[in-house]
C-alpha cells in the first residue's frame, strides 16, 4: 500500500470500550511509532464523536484513521467516512478491536495482538467494503459495515444497556437472551427482498460473513462484495428460538431447518402480526439499538477503504 509522505495517525479511541484490555492500545502504539509513523490519540466523550472526527479529520495530515474500540464504535466512524465530501481525499481505515464481540475483527482475520493489529495499520492490506445502509421514517439514514436485523437478536441488544455491556462483557447477551425467550411473542415480520416479500420470525441483514464473534451465518457473504445476504428465521416458538442459537454457537446454523440465506440489493422489513407487543420493534445496527421498523436497506452508494492483515 502507498501513502503520502507524510506517515501520522489519528487514533480515535472509545475509553469506555476494552477495560479489560488497556494496555492494548499502549502497546499498539509504541510499535506504530517504533515503525516511523506518527500517531495522535484522541478519546471520544460521548456518542457522536467518532463520527464527526471521522467526518472531519484531515486526510491530508492523517492518512490513516485508526479506531479503537467495538463494533459499534467503528460503526460511528464508517458512517463519518461515508459523510465525507465525494471530491475530497478520504483517510483509510484501520482497528484496534476493543467490543465484546469484533465481529469485524474475526472477519478480517485480524487476531487480537498488539503486533497483529501495528502491522495491519502500517504495512496491511488495503481493500474496500461496501456498507449497508438502513432508513426509517423516525431517524436518519444510518450505514453499516457488518449487519442490520430485526426481531429476537434486536430486541437482546436493545435490552443490554451500556453498563451491563462493560460490567459482564458476552454474558450480559446471554443474560438478556434467556429473558427475551421467556417473554417470547411469535411476532411475524415481511421481509421483502428484491421485490419478493415473505415472513419471517426474526431477520438479519448481514454484510459479514459471522455474526456475534467468530459464529458463520451467512458462508457466501463478503464485505468487497455490494450485496444484502438476509438471513431469514422462518419458524416460530421459544423453543425454535433457543434451537436457533444452538445451532449458531455449534456453528451448523447454515444447515439448520428453518433457517436460509437469501442474496438481494433492496430489503424492506415491517411487522405483520405483533401478537400482542404494541411498542416499538427495534432494529439493530451493528450491535447497537439504533433504529424501528419499518425499515429499508440497500447497499450504501459509497465504499471505505480499510487496512486488513496481509
Amino acid at each position: 500500500m502507498t501513502f503520502t509522505s507524510r506517515k501520522s495517525i489519528l487514533l480515535v479511541r472509545n475509553p469506555t470500550a476494552g477495560r479489560r484490555r488497556r494496555g492494548l492500545v499502549d502497546e499498539v502504539v509504541r510499535l506504530v511509532r517504533d515503525a516511523g509513523w506518527s500517531v495522535d490519540l484522541v478519546d471520544t466523550a460521548g456518542a457522536g464523536d467518532a463520527r464527526r472526527l471521522a467526518e472531519t479529520c484531515d486526510a491530508e495530515r492523517y492518512p490513516v484513521i485508526a479506531v479503537a474500540g467495538g463494533d459499534g464504535t467503528i460503526n460511528e466512524v464508517v458512517n463519518g467516512l461515508a459523510a465525507r465530501p465525494v471530491e475530497g481525499p478520504t483517510p483509510v481505515l484501520a482497528i484496534v478491536p476493543l467490543g465484546t464481540a469484533n465481529v469485524l475483527a474475526h472477519e478480517l482475520g485480524l487476531r487480537i495482538a498488539a503486533q497483529d493489529i501495528a502491522d495491519a495499520m502500517t504495512t496491511g492490506r488495503e481493500t474496500l467494503i461496501w456498507p449497508g445502509e438502513a432508513a426509517c421514517a423516525s431517524h436518519q439514514p444510518r450505514c453499516f459495515s457488518l449487519m442490520a436485523g430485526a426481531g429476537f437478536d434486536a430486541k437482546v441488544v436493545a435490552g443490554v444497556t451500556a453498563p451491563l455491556k462493560r460490567r459482564f462483557g458476552r454474558a450480559a447477551y446471554v443474560w438478556r437472551s434467556m429473558i427475551e425467550a421467556r417473554r417470547y411473542r411469535p411476532v411475524r415480520y415481511a421481509v421483502e427482498i428484491d421485490g419478493r416479500t415473505c415472513e419471517a420470525a426474526s431477520a438479519i441483514v448481514t454484510r459479514a460473513r459471522m455474526y456475534a464473534g467468530p459464529y458463520v451465518v451467512a458462508p457466501q457473504a463478503r464485505l468487497n462484495e455490494p450485496l444484502l445476504h438476509v438471513c431469514l428465521f422462518e419458524r416460530w416458538g421459544r423453543w425454535q428460538t433457543l434451537r436457533f442459537g444452538l445451532a449458531l454457537l455449534l456453528g451448523r446454523l447454515p444447515r439448520t431447518g428453518g433457517f436460509r440465506v437469501v442474496i438481494g440489493r433492496s430489503v424492506r422489513i415491517s411487522v405483520v402480526e405483533d401478537a400482542g407487543e404494541r411498542g416499538r420493534q427495534p432494529v439493530q445496527i451493528d450491535g447497537d439499538d439504533a433504529l424501528a421498523l419499518p425499515v429499508s436497506i440497500a447497499v450504501a452508494p459509497r465504499a471505505v477503504r480499510l487496512l486488513r492483515p496481509i
